[in-house]
């Protein structure tokens, strides 16, 4: 990622009227080890990119944050309804998960056992493609496969957590 990719999608963020309204009030959030993730973004920059209305295909936005020394549902449920009340006037509803927890409820979903993530960032980098694997707060931006596909705009699979034959 160069200099000028990340001030690129801070551009982006800056631009978009829930993104930028997101990352102006994330010093409210209060979570540890917090990002603004996924397709928002990413979306947010193919409506630019193809001329169309900025909420366009946005109907959530994807909070991550890694608390290890919460793991139970209702701590997480409780950080959601924070987030929904921090951003009630925002038109898109919130996908908020502690990814310290994720290992414990992946099997039932998905079919196989992972480990326990070290942090949000690591969980980024088994997100289903390089674009939604993006991530970022008010200081700092994560992107682990680089941003080209990204701003290019390019969807790849992610084939990390990808299993032959299922």
């Amino acid at each position: 990622m160069t200099v000028a990719q990340e001030k690129a999608v801070r551009r982006i963020a800056s631009n978009h009227p829930v993104a930028d309204a997101i990352l102006r009030r994330w010093s409210q959030l209060g979570l540890p080890d917090a990002w603004l993730s996924g397709s928002l973004l990413a979306q947010a920059w193919w409506n630019a990119c193809f001329h169309l209305p900025p909420l366009h295909g946005i109907a959530d936005a994807d909070i991550i944050y890694h608390d290890a020394a919460d793991l139970s549902e209702a701590g997480e449920a409780a950080a959601a309804a924070h987030v929904a009340q921090l951003f009630a006037d925002l038109p898109v509803r919130f996908d908020v998960k502690n990814q310290a927890r994720v290992h414990l409820w992946y099997p039932d979903r998905f079919g196989i056992a992972i480990p326990p993530y070290r942090s949000a960032l690591q969980a980024t980098t088994t997100y289903p493609t390089t674009v939604s694997a993006v991530a970022i707060s008010d200081v700092a931006l994560s992107a682990p496969f680089g941003l080209d596909d990204f701003l290019a705009p390019v969807v790849r699979a992610n084939a990390t957590l990808i299993e032959v034959g299922i």
